[in-house]
């Protein structure tokens, strides 16, 4: 299962929707049934039969569209007896089952249905199905702690493991017994195999990045970044020593300094928090040139020291040296770290985060241009 929830990751939903599937992806999953609708609608508008692109959609709240869901062929998780009775009363409108998977909860304390509450939810299903008001499609759950190396992650695996296997226990008991077993994300997919059941979600991983770069870096790891995010420089120019760059004076030139002004900020969800320390690279004729982010992001952009200028306090930008780089050069805020970017793991450490918030946050501005789309 390729998942791509939240615009696959700040990617693009059906571009990558179509990559993953012409990769050998079998399954789609999204969170939402707002992005079920899109992709099922984007999905059917490029031609791809519905039986090639099962998809799944796993939160949902009381008064949910369930109706559309069941008439678009999106699969529905079950964590509780009152989803499952809206969901039935939607299949009785539509005259046909729902597509469900039942949610187990292993350990993680979000959705599921705990091991206690289980036999209620196994027996509703089961008089469901009976009654021809549902296909049980999948049983299911989600790993707290499998990028955790330590005794305590891995014993944590090895339980919601034990929870999940007790849980299938119960469905069978109950008569429930679902086609497909899937329990592994991308960290489970790595370090847990003992967890790959019939079917594995592939996140983060398939967008190049690793689920913690702490335990095994994206390079080590054999992955590259599908992003690379970039934006022209729109302005270079000489400031003076002691000169502040942005709001707030956070940063003030050590020297006379060539900056950048790249036109992009929080606005476009770069994060505020990576003010003051993050890398850029800015690509230019004679080569990469290693820049970081001085003072803090703005709306819209930030700025970037490119380093020392020649010439005295008060000359001209022209009469300073040479210019590291110029107007219209590309810079790029992170990408392929083979190729001298710096990776997003990089900003998530500036500020404080995950590389998941990184590539996710970035908004609607940022228009998404993709290659080798003929592969």
């Amino acid at each position: 299962m390729a998942i791509i929830k939240a615009d696959a990751y700040g990617h693009g939903l059906l571009p990558l929707a179509q990559a993953a599937l012409g990769a050998g992806a079998d399954w789609l999953g999204v969170a939402q049934l707002a992005e079920a609708f899109e992709l099922r609608v984007g999905l059917d508008s490029a031609g791809i039969s519905r039986d090639s692109a099962p998809i799944l959609a796993w939160i949902s709240t009381s008064g949910s569209d369930f109706e559309s869901a069941i008439r678009a062929d999106i699969d529905l998780s079950v964590s509780w007896t009152w989803v499952l009775d809206e969901i039935c009363a939607a299949a009785r409108l539509c005259g046909r089952p729902a597509r469900i998977h039942v949610k187990v909860d292993t350990g993680m304390s979000r959705a599921g249905s705990t091991l206690a509450d289980l036999p209620e939810l196994a027996q509703a299903v089961r008089t469901a199905e009976d009654a021809g008001l549902v296909q049980v499609i999948g049983a299911w759950s989600h790993l707290s702690r499998a990028d955790d190396p330590s005794v305590a992650g891995e014993e944590s695996t090895r339980r919601h493991r034990q929870i999940f296997e007790e849980g299938l226990s119960i469905l069978a008991e109950a008569g429930v017994r679902p086609k497909i077993r899937h329990l592994a994300a991308t960290s489970g997919i790595l370090w847990h195999p003992e967890t790959h059941y019939d079917m594995v979600r592939a996140g983060i991983g398939m967008y190049g990045l690793s689920p913690d770069p702490s335990v095994a870096s994206a390079q080590e790891l054999g992955l590259t970044p599908v992003m690379t995010l970039s934006a022209p420089l729109t302005s270079v120019k000489v400031i003076e020593e002691g000169t502040p760059a942005s709001y707030g004076g956070t940063w003030q030139a050590p020297s006379r300094r060539w900056v950048g002004l790249v036109p992009l900020g929080y606005g476009d969800g770069i994060l505020r928090a990576a003010s003051n320390g993050a890398p850029v690279a800015v690509e230019t004729d004679s080569g990469l040139v290693k820049a970081q982010i001085v003072g803090r992001i703005c709306m819209d952009q930030f700025i970037i020291d490119l380093g020392p200028a020649e010439g005295q306090e008060g000359t001209a930008t022209q009469n300073s040296g040479s210019a590291p780089a110029k107007v219209g050069d590309q810079a790029i805020l992170f990408g392929d770290p083979a190729k001298g970017y710096p990776i997003a793991d990089e900003w998530a450490a500036h500020a404080g985060t995950i590389n998941y918030e990184v590539i996710t946050r970035l908004g609607e501005r940022i228009p998404r241009q993709y290659v080798n789309e003929e592969e």
